[in-house]
């Protein structure tokens, strides 16, 4: 492994830490058969939860690790928390030339979401489709988007715009500019319940201004973007397709409203189609190559995957990378039998929320014994939903069309400003709450959306209470 050499052992008090939480989720399970609860299980990641509700919540490994796995888990952290400098360098060298953030955790502080400002919020670019050449841009690459061969378009699947590729890089190594300066400007909009009590929503305006001056040109599609979590995607990895498929309504033929579908993209290892279920989008089919993308369009550092003439960082840390993120715990739920927690969690259900948040799925087979066969609790369908013109960034990804993301999983939603206090929410960060986050929903969402708004004060605080129980 290039980023760190010979054998690393994480502290023996954090080994201690970890055997006094498999003690403790094996009491919390036989608590769970003796005295089940009416609300469900606090169980949200199967047997990789953990009983930890702090600021590091979402950074526990999970807790039915064999020591062998943990072993690799703390190698992987490693490679997760290594910062990567300009080259040439013996240790971490790689960054740029053009990059957003030096390191994963640099993104992902804490592992949780991350914030609309330079560093995190990342701009997704294309051009339309049925043009061949960007009018006013450089035709030479600018970054490491754009050297790419035909693999690498593949997967990214979307028009690159010449000189900045798929994503604009905000941040450069000593002597060279950034590709763009990116600005936000937040527009105000205020609004009010049915009851009459006020709320204030917010939207981002991005200003973009190219290295030589000159604003992006207006007929490239852009798409703002913040970090988000990275805890329990092992579980989500590990759902079969079948269990996707099954949960699939395109042509609403229930009626209700709602018509998730699966996005379909490619798998540069297998060389065909598949299954997307991670990115804002669902626009990546598994973890290693979600982080060998990120490696490349975040940092600037080619890998294995993603290699142009050679690679900064080899096979087996770009694994330990991905086997990091894969190991991690889940947080378990809180409160289940809290009365306005149990309410809250019957209005959810009966605005029609988990049609796509679905609560319960079933894990198959994984590489990762830890992970497979588990009954989790992601709130997810990983399934593409229209959620208006209000969210939409107009900017396909694959099958996704401009207006549709992919169900964002809701365990440890209640965590996420104790991990991160200054933490926002939705795909480019302008919901400052969870209520602003309901709030935006349109599309399939605005029935269930309405039924919020329309809700009793003490109904609508039972219903957040019932996701920050999460």
């Amino acid at each position: 492994m290039q980023i760190f050499g010979g054998r690393w052992s994480k502290p023996k008090f954090l080994k201690w830490a970890w055997l006094c939480g498999l003690v403790a989720i094996a009491t919390l399970l036989l608590s769970q058969i003796l005295h089940p609860t009416a609300s469900g299980s606090p169980l949200a990641g199967g047997q990789t939860t953990v009983l930890n509700r702090s600021s590091t919540a979402y950074e526990q490994p999970a807790a039915n690790l064999t020591a062998t796995d943990l072993e690799e888990h703390f190698a992987g952290d490693l490679a997760f928390d290594a910062v990567f400098v300009t080259p040439p360098a013996r240790v971490n060298a790689g960054l740029g030339p053009h990059f957003n953030n030096s390191s994963c955790v640099g993104c992902h502080i804490r592992n949780g979401r991350g914030l609309p400002e330079k560093g995190q919020l990342l701009v997704r670019v294309s051009r339309p489709e049925n043009q061949k050449t960007d009018q006013n841009l450089s035709p030479e690459p600018a970054s490491l988007n754009s050297y790419h061969a035909e693999d690498y378009i593949a997967i990214e699947n979307t028009p690159p715009v010449a000189g900045l590729g798929t994503q604009i890089q905000d941040q450069a190594v000593y002597g060279q500019p950034p590709e763009a300066q990116v600005e936000i400007n937040w527009q105000e909009h205020q609004g009010k319940y049915p009851d009459g009590t006020p709320y204030q929503l917010r939207s981002p305006q991005a200003l973009i201004t190219l290295s030589k001056g000159q604003p992006l040109p207006p007929q490239i599609k852009t798409s703002l973007r913040i970090p988000p979590p990275v805890f329990g995607l092992g579980l989500l990895e590990a759902i079969p397709d079948a269990t996707l498929q099954s949960l699939a309504d395109p042509e609403d033929q229930n009626h209700d409203g709602v018509s998730g579908r699966p996005n379909r993209v490619w798998d540069g290892q297998k060389q065909a189609e598949v299954i997307g279920r991670f990115g804002l989008k669902a626009n990546q089919p598994n973890l290693f190559q979600q982080s060998a993308a990120a490696y490349v369009n975040d940092m600037g550092v080619t890998n294995p995957l993603f290699p142009e003439s050679n690679s900064d960082i080899d096979q087996q840390t770009l694994k330990a990378a991905t086997f990091y993120v894969q190991s991690l715990g889940v947080p378990a739920r809180t409160l289940l039998d809290n009365p306005e927690v149990k309410k809250g969690e019957h209005l959810f259900t009966q605005a029609n929320c988990i049609a796509c948040h679905t609560a319960t799925l079933q894990t198959g087979a994984h590489p990762l014994q830890a992970l497979a066969k588990q009954r989790i609790h992601p709130y997810s369908d990983l399934l593409l939903h229209d959620m208006g013109p209000g969210l939409a960034d107009n900017r396909p990804d694959f099958l996704a069309s401009g207006t549709e993301w992919r169900t964002a999983p809701l365990w440890g939603l209640g965590l996420t400003q104790t991990v991160l206090p200054y933490s926002s929410f939705l795909h480019d960060g302008r919901a400052r709450s969870i209520e602003e986050a309901v709030l935006w929903h349109g599309g399939e969402a605005q029935t269930a959306q309405k039924t919020f708004k329309g809700m009793k004060e003490r109904d609508r605080k039972a219903l957040l209470a019932f996701l920050n129980s999460l």
